[in-house]
């Protein structure tokens, strides 16, 4: 076992294990245990039993950024306060004037990525076990977590619309093979394009649009699919099927977060007030931690504004000035 199997060994016997035991529960239903469709279905109950265990930390993550769009104004006027001051004192200040503005609004900048950098892992590990299944059924690999050599065996017989679940487009000369690929590849691309596309056109406001992190996100809707296809060709059926239904979740899973969770001054959220307008619903959306957060911070800067003001020191006339008036 290499280095890198070494690293993923925990996510992979994670994998084996769920992957294993969909395949046991369907045939025990009735299904056989060479059929590529009980592989398929066993794959599919992967994807489900993953993501499923992400959505909590999901929708936690997607919380926590909308509370930091909410309080964007305030961070811009700390970070405009602070501007040029290099000495310890403001930077420390800037800091917990700044944390405390995330603690108050319950906001984490740093759990946007968590969830992708959680599923990292679990990805690599399934493509370490899909990927090796074929070498695995003929001898040349080790089993990997509880995906024998006899369960590698009946994946790579196995077969849907007469082509192979280890077979790839581009090593494989059967033609079932290749159109199947081909046809997933095409499916994986569109949903990510689709996925992508939907939260710059709906999910982003005006000025968002017009940033320039949209322009690169532009740029990556469309060169992420050009990257699907030129790297699924070296992919198994198997792994394909993974891949395309983890977008369709995604794709999903977004639907739902944009309809019901939008972003602050976006078309989602005029759609979502909208519509709970019709219903006679008061649109509830997502609330800062701390409801009266705003409200505090303007009242503690009108106080430092009039403190300030009155600090100042009045300017005494001259008694010629005095006296010409």
């Amino acid at each position: 076992m290499g280095f890198f199997d070494t690293l993923l060994f925990p996510f992979i016997w994670f994998n084996s294990a769920i992957l294993v035991g969909f395949e046991w529960a369907f045939v025990r239903l009735g299904m056989s245990d060479t059929s590529g469709w009980t592989w398929v279905l066993a794959i599919v109950g992967l994807v489900i039993t993953l993501r499923a265990m992400l959505t909590p930390l999901m929708v936690k993550q997607i919380k926590s950024q909308r509370r930091l769009q909410m309080v964007q104004p305030e961070l811009m006027k700390i970070q405009k306060k602070y501007k040029g001051k290099k000495d310890q004192a403001s930077q420390k200040a800037f800091q917990e004037e700044t944390f405390g503005l995330y603690k108050g609004a319950g906001a984490n900048p740093f759990s946007a990525c968590l969830p992708i950098l959680i599923q990292m892992p679990f990805f690599f590990a399934l493509f370490r076990l899909l990927n090796t299944a074929k070498a695995v059924s003929l001898g040349t690999a080790e089993p990997m977590g509880l995906f024998s050599t006899e369960l590698a065996t009946k994946m790579a017989n196995s077969e849907i619309v007469s082509a192979g679940l280890t077979s790839t487009f581009l090593h494989d000369q059967d033609l079932s093979a290749k159109i199947l690929a081909a046809v997933l590849i095409v499916i994986m691309s569109l949903t990510q394009f689709v996925t992508s596309h939907q939260i710059m056109r709906q999910n982003m406001s005006e000025e968002a649009l017009n940033s320039p992190m949209a322009r690169q996100q532009r740029m990556l809707i469309y060169l992420l699919p050009i990257i699907f296809a030129v790297t699924g060709v070296n992919f198994p059926i198997a792994l394909l099927i993974y891949w395309t239904v983890s977008n369709f979740w995604t794709m999903g899973q977004q639907f739902f977060i944009i309809r019901n969770m939008p972003s602050p001054g976006t078309p989602a959220e005029v759609a979502y007030r909208a519509r709970m307008e019709r219903k006679g619903k008061e649109p509830v959306g997502i609330q800062l931690k701390n409801p009266n957060l705003m409200a505090e911070r303007a009242a503690v800067q009108t106080d430092g504004d009039e403190a300030r003001a009155s600090r100042q020191r009045v300017q005494p006339k001259s008694k010629k000035r005095a006296k010409r008036r």
